[in-house]
Parts: C-alpha cells; structure tokens; sequence
C-alpha cells in the first residue's frame, strides 16, 4: 500500500461529509472545525514590515494581523524559497524530498511525499493553491496532483523566467496563468489575482458547507522590478528611502549606498500584498468566517537585498539571522489569544503537525515528520517544552555537501558555517561560527574559539542530522522523473526549470541539458522545439532520447520546429535537443511533447 492509498484508510474517523465537523476543544467543548489561510511571501524579509520596526513601509494591514495573532519570535525557513515551500508542505526536512535548490531540475518533489493538502483533503477540508507552487511544473508533481482540488498558479520559481508561457513572459500585470491545468490570460496585478480568486473560492467552499485550506503564496516581491504598481511605486519614490533612513543603533549596520528606486519598486509590491491582506481579512468578516479562520502569516527566506532587518546580519541566500527568521503570526480568535507570544525555537517543518492538531487531522502513520506543533506554545504551555535541535542547510548543487552554508540551533546556542549560497561546494576546512543567542540574538560576537565544546557538541549532532536526511532513500538526491504520455498532461511543455544543466549558464542563451522523463506508454510521439528568439542562422538540430539520435535542419529566423513520429518505449528515458549553429551550441527554450492517441 502506497502512502496515498493509506491516507485514504488511516483515519476511519475523518468525515468525508460536507456537513462540518466538530472536535473537543481543551476545555472539553465541542467545537467546529476551524478553516486555515497559509500566506507566504516570496524574497519578503523580516524588517519589511512597520510591526518589525520599519519606520517607512506602509504594512497596516499585517501589522493589525500581527497584533491580534499570537507569535513565535524564533521562527525559521530556509535561505531561499523552494526548500520553505517543501518543508511547509510536508513537515520535513527539505532534504528528505529531493528539494535541494531552485532550479535546473533541483526543486521538484517527490511525488510520494504526502502534503498538508492531501492530509486536509482527506479528511474532508476543500483545498485550494493561488499563486506560487515551485515544486514540480510537470505531472506528477504539480500541486493538483499533491493535492489540490483548485490550482492558480504561474510555472517555475516565478514570474519572469525561462518557465514562462511566451505569451505571457515578464507579465506581473494581465499575466497568463494556469488554472487547474489550463493555460489562461488574467487582467490585472497577480498578487490582486490571486487573493481575489482566492476570496471567491473560499466564499463557494463555504457556500457547499465546507471547511476550506487556502494557501496564498505571492510571487512578490520577487523580481524581477519592472512591473509594479504603478501608483504605490510613484508614492514610495518620493520618499527618501536610503540606509541611513532606518534604525541602526543596535546590531550590524547597512551599507551606506543603496539602490532606492529597486526599494521603492520592492516596497510598492508588499504594499500591494498589505492591501490584499486587509481585503482578506475583511471579507473573512463579512462571511462570519473570521473567529473560527486560523491564519497564517510567514516569508519563505531573507530580503532580496540588504535592507533593513531589525538589526540582523545577512539577507535572501544567508544562514545569518536576516537570511532565514522569518516573522511567524497566527490568529484563530475562537481558540487562541491575541498578544500571546513564544520565545521557543520553531521553523517552516512545524507548520503542518500545527495546522493538522488545530484541524483535529491525524498524521499519516507511516510518515516521519520532523517538526512539532506549536500549538502547545501558543497557548501559553511551554513548562514541558523540551529544548530542540533546528537545522537549516542550503546552497546551490545537485547534492548536499557536509558542513557547506549551514546552521543548527538550540535555544541558547547556533552553530553555523555560512560558506554562501552560490556556490556547489566550499574549499578548505569548514571555518565554524558559534553565537550565544539567549545573550547575542543579533549575532556580533563569535565564541567559537572561546566555546570549543559547545563547537564540538553541536557539530556531532549537525552530522548525525546530515547522514540521516541524506538517506531517507537509497537515491536520495536524484531528481523525480517527469512523466510523459499520459492523459494528465498534454502536451508536456519542458523548460529550462526542471532540465539538468550540461552546458554555459543555466539559463544563459548557450546553455544547454536534458530532461529526465519516464514515459508511461509506449507509442509515436511528436516532439516540438520552441526557441526563446528567432535562430540567427541555419543550422541543424539533434534530439537525443535515449540510444536514439533524431536531426533535421532549421532556417535562419525560424521560431520552432517539430519531430513528428517519434518512436518512444515506456520506461525512463533522457531527453536532450541541442541546436547547432556556425558558432555555438545551444538548448532550445522550452519542448513540448505530444503524447501519443491523445493529441486534442
């Protein structure tokens, strides 16, 4: 039995009626079932907020969020977002679901990982994605297959990269979408997409008289910047939005120059969240929904450029405090009490034990998850909340490396070895950092060499971590395969996302790799060839699938061109186009293919 077939028997007591669902509540009352709002932001920082401190940014609306929610003030994600979103979904570690970077085929989950929406979703909750997923573009592992009833998405890791739909490249405003599969042109921003659609969903969830998971990840404010509200942008460009603007009296300073027109574009965009919010928490009120609605508010790495973080070093990519905290609000009035907050470590894998104990959901049997539910704390018990080890790793590569940009946390003490992002390896010997955070929770003075058994304590338990998320499958790090020739997808459009890079820069115009596909029925397939431009000269293009090599030539200022026939074999198999021109080499844009006696 497969974990999906056991969800569907694990809970003989998950109601699968649309007539609400009650649960006892601690004082012993029945109570219904809450609704859950999990809001995540993308590249949004910690200091980007008034709640956090920030004198300038306009936040009201999450700001009156924060103040009627309870908080953890020590909350975690990783460095950069997929492997957030991966933990969030699966209250795992990120490492146990293949979920190892951003892109080049490096964040696409496991499709055997079992989600919060499948978890819900079984138990009767209507489930609902709107806007970022970034955990496989491709059956089976686009969020209508890990759960999800309603989708509205964007491909990839967002709006403005190599996953785009032509027609719809770069596009914040009127962006082409995909909703529940289909390719659909909006009018409007995407962030105000997003939350209204998702409004209106939610209003027919309750409508049908059913619980309902709305999870709103925005695509802002990740770049890129061109594309902003225009009138907020005009508002904050007025303004004098330099370092030297905001509190540095405490912790590391800013650097004195900074790009004020890129802020004043990235301060437009979560303004346009903040309002969004506002309306959400509005129209949860005109519905009656707003006592019994848990809500979640969190952001899924550090600020895509240094900017104010309260004082915290390091931003989006860094294992510094400003590159992984994350503000972490809740607010569910009919069960919890404003103003409560928890000092207690806590991070993204916490998230669905917290939400699925608040539901009355159990999890799964055969699955391990690594976090807790903060429930406890947030209620104000933490007499018998044992201290924890947290870790979070992260950079770029195929694999893993022991000790390369990682950090691991106990309540007092962080040990971090912060080697950098970009890179997939690190020379030399680990140059560890050690910081008392009970006494240094901005993290200016290193005790390594002072503390050397405290080093050493939580060094041995990084490494026990390490060996046991790297084998949580025999081929832990190898990428999920792509399924082609099913009635799930058709065509199946492959894109620079999810290839794995062989040649020039991963999504540089030279570059090149191949897509690792399974194909689940044997047969002719049309394969075609889409260029991101016009080609600059003839020249011949081969199609490697397999053993089997396919060429054919193509015209100065041609835009694509098909393989029709091809003959495909069901099984795994590795596809490759490489477009030879006078001067260089180079992928194609995107492919799609058309699977056999399904084409429309």
């Amino acid at each position: 039995m497969n974990r999906r077939e056991f969800l569907r028997t694990v809970s003989a007591g998950a109601v699968m009626t649309l007539t609400p669902v009650f649960f006892r509540s601690c004082a012993g009352q029945p109570k219904e079932r809450p609704n859950v709002i999990v809001i995540i932001t993308d590249d949004q920082g910690y200091g980007d907020f008034g709640y956090t401190g920030n004198p300038i940014i306009r936040t009201p609306n999450i700001d009156n969020l924060a103040e009627q929610s309870v908080e953890m003030t020590q909350f975690y994600v990783c460095p950069v977002c997929a492997p957030t979103r991966a933990s969030l979904m699966t209250g795992r570690y990120n490492y146990r679901t293949r979920v190892v970077d951003t892109y080049i085929g490096r964040a696409m989950m496991e499709p055997d990982e079992v989600t919060l929406a499948e978890t819900l979703g079984e138990s009767g909750y209507a489930t609902g994605i709107f806007g970022k997923w970034h955990l496989g573009d491709n059956y089976p592992m686009r969020p209508q297959d890990q759960g999800f009833e309603e989708v509205l998405v964007h491909r990839g890791g967002g709006i403005g990269q190599p996953s785009d739909p032509p027609e719809g490249e770069g596009k914040y405003t009127d962006p082409v979408l995909f909703h529940n599969g289909e390719k659909t042109q909006y009018q409007g921003y995407c962030t105000d997409i997003y939350f209204e659609q998702g409004m209106q969903w939610m209003e027919q969830a309750q409508n049908e008289g059913r619980n309902f998971f709305m999870y709103l990840p925005t695509n802002a404010p990740h770049g890129p910047f061109d594309d902003v509200p225009e009138e907020l942008y005009q508002q904050y460009k007025q303004m004098d939005l330099g370092n030297d603007q905001f509190p540095q009296e405490e912790g590391h300073p800013l650097p004195e120059e900074a790009d004020t027109d890129r802020r004043a574009r990235i301060y437009a965009m979560i303004t346009n969240i903040d309002g969004n919010v506002g309306r959400l928490l509005a129209r949860l009120d005109r519905l009656g929904l707003a006592d019994n609605t848990l809500v979640m508010f969190l952001v899924d790495n550090g600020p895509n450029s240094r900017r104010y973080v309260a004082g915290m070093r390091g931003s989006k990519s860094s294992v510094y405090e400003g590159g992984i905290r994350s503000p972490f609000w809740m607010r569910w009035p009919a069960r919890l009490s404003a103003g409560q907050k928890s000092d207690r470590i806590a991070a993204h894998i916490d998230i669905l034990p917290t939400v699925l104990e608040a539901c009355d959901v159990p999890i799964p049997r055969d699955i391990r998850i690594d976090g807790e539910s903060l429930l406890p704390l947030l209620e104000g018990d933490d007499a018998s909340w044992p201290d924890r080890h947290i870790v979070i790793q992260a950079h770029r590569g195929n694999d893993p490396v022991r000790y390369h940009n990682f950090m691991i946390r106990n309540q007092q003490w962080k040990l971090l070895h912060p080697s950098g992002f970009g890179t997939e390896t690190f020379q030399g010997d680990p140059e560890f950092e050690l910081y008392d955070m009970a006494n240094d929770p901005l993290e200016m003075q290193d005790l390594a060499e002072q503390r050397p058994e405290i080093v050493a304590d939580l060094r041995e338990r990084y490494e026990q971590w390490f060996r046991d998320v790297s084998t949580t499958r025999p081929d832990n790090y190898a990428p999920p395969r792509i399924h082609i020739g099913t009635p799930h997808e058709n065509p199946t459009v492959l894109t620079r996302q999810d290839w794995r890079h062989v040649k020039g820069r991963p999504w540089g115009a030279d570059s090149n790799g191949f897509w690792m596909l399974y194909a689940a029925n044997s047969g002719e397939y049309d394969i075609r060839l889409r260029f991101h431009n016009p080609m600059p000269a003839t020249g011949e293009a081969e199609l490697e699938l397999g053993e089997q090599t396919h060429s054919q030539p193509f015209s100065e200022g041609q835009s694509e061109l098909v393989f029709e026939q091809v003959p495909i074999e069901q099984g795994d198999l590795n596809l490759q186009a490489t477009l030879h021109l006078p001067e260089t080499t180079r992928g194609p844009w995107q492919v799609d293919v058309m699977s056999p006696d399904l084409h429309e």
